[in-house]
This record gives structure tokens, sequence and C-alpha cells, in this order.
């Protein structure tokens, strides 16, 4: 399977749930967005670990880096491998005395990790299709959204099961456009559910 690299794009506070933030990662080379809704304290690890600030006492990534690098092991990559039931999966790869090691972890915890030891974050395309959103340069030179599918989080599952296919995909523009990524995922599921149906 063909890996691609991503990059952390933004890091942005849920516009429907308060304590909900989303992480957008951003192909390297290409136009495609992967969002993925972290928690809150998963938000501010990876925010503490962009701006490089120091807390006062370690958080728990800054302590298990810590750990790591006591005991000689070294963060390689970072692979988002799975995406099942809207759940992404990732896996640590280390090396230790010249030997990889693979763990399993959240995939908010992995790229707060990889923040740390600043190390490259990858995923496969398969992934990419499904959960990703695709960004075009538009004439005027701004970007557009172009071929995407999930359910906004301001309408719940119910309500959006009564409206048009067309209807969502004009809700899907809106809300990718105003950058509320977990709002777009949900419509986005709808559509697929619906595809999947026919």
């Amino acid at each position: 399977m063909k890996r691609i690299e991503l990059d952390i794009v933004a890091l942005s506070h849920s516009m429907t749930q308060s304590h909900n933030y989303a992480v957008v990662l951003g192909e390297r080379r290409g136009q495609r967005r992967l969002p993925i809704v972290i928690g809150s304290f998963e938000a501010q690890a990876i925010a503490v670990a962009m701006e490089r600030m120091v807390p006062n006492r370690p958080l728990t990534h800054d302590l298990f880096k810590s750990t790591l690098d006591t005991f000689g092991i070294q963060l390689k990559e970072v692979v988002i491998n799975n995406l099942l039931d809207g759940i992404f999966y990732a896996r640590l790869v280390c090396m230790k005395n010249g030997e990889l090691y693979e763990i399993d972890s959240r995939t908010s915890d992995a790229i707060a990790m990889a923040v740390r030891f600043e190390c490259p974050i990858f995923t496969y395309d398969f992934i990419l299709e499904a959960a990703g959103v695709v960004l075009e340069d538009s004439e005027e030179g701004g970007a557009s959204v172009v071929g995407t599918s999930k359910m906004p989080a301001n309408l719940d599952s119910d309500a959006l099961e009564t409206y048009s296919i067309d209807v969502l995909k004009r809700r899907l523009s809106e809300v990718l456009e105003a950058e509320d990524y977990e709002s777009a995922a949900k419509i986005r599921d709808e559509l697929k559910r619906r595809e999947a149906k026919d």
C-alpha cells in the first residue's frame, strides 16, 4: 500500500461542541486534508508541543517522551493505519538498538508524540479516500472544496436523514468553507451511508 506523508495544517476549536477540537492533517504533496476530531486535553498536548511551550510540570506526552529518551528508544514515525466505523487507528514506529517496534496508539496521542519527536506522520491512500476532504485552488486564488462526503454536527443524525442529497452536499460545502471539519465529517458519513444503500 502506498504511504502518504502528512503535515499538521490546522488545530481548531469545534464550532459545535465546546470540548472538542479538530486537528487537520494535509498531504505533503497534494490537496487532500484529513480532519480528525480530538478532545481538549489531546488538543492542548499537541498545541503545547507545536508552540514549544514548557509547562511547569511535564504533561503525560512529555513524560512518555522523556521515558523513551531515557531508555534509548527513538520514535521514527507515526502511521495512521486504519479507519473503522469513523475511528482512526495509529501506530508508533519505534527503534531501539537497530530493531523496529510498533506500538498501538490513539491517533491524537500519536500526533502529540510525533510533534515532540519531530518525526513524520504517514497514512494510506484508502484512508484519505474514505475520510479526506479535497481542496483545490480556484481562479480567484482562494481554495474551494471538491469531492467530499460526511454529516453536520449542528444537526443530529436523525435530522440529516430528512434532507435531500443536494441539500446535504450544499451544507457540506458551507461547513467546509467555515472550517467546521467535525460537521463536514458527519455530513460525509450520511452521504456515504446513502451511497452504500444504492
